[in-house]
C-alpha cells in the first residue's frame, strides 16, 4: 500500500533553531543583575539591597544569577 504525501509529516531539520535576538541580553543581564546585587550586599555592609531579607540576599542574587546559568543551555 502506498503511502499518500498528506499523510507523512514534514520532515525536519537536523539544525537547532538560532535564539531570538533578545535571548542574549536578557541572559547576559540577569548573570550582571545577580552578581551586582551580591556586591551591593556586601558594599552596603549588608543594608542594600532589602535590608528586611538579612542574609537571605545573598539567595536571591544567586538565584538571578542561576536563571541566567539556566539560559545558557538554551543559547545557540
Amino acid at each position: 500500500m502506498a503511502r499518500n504525501s498528506a499523510e507523512t509529516p514534514p520532515a525536519r531539520s537536523s539544525e537547532p533553531v538560532p535564539n531570538a535576538v533578545w535571548f542574549k541580553p536578557v541572559m547576559f543581564g540577569f548573570m550582571l543583575i545577580g552578581l551586582a546585587w551580591i556586591i551591593v550586599f556586601y558594599v552596603s555592609n549588608q543594608q542594600l539591597p532589602i535590608a528586611s531579607l538579612g542574609s537571605w540576599n545573598i539567595l536571591v542574587g544567586f538565584g538571578i544569577l542561576f536563571i541566567g546559568f539556566l539560559m545558557t543551555t538554551r543559547w545557540r
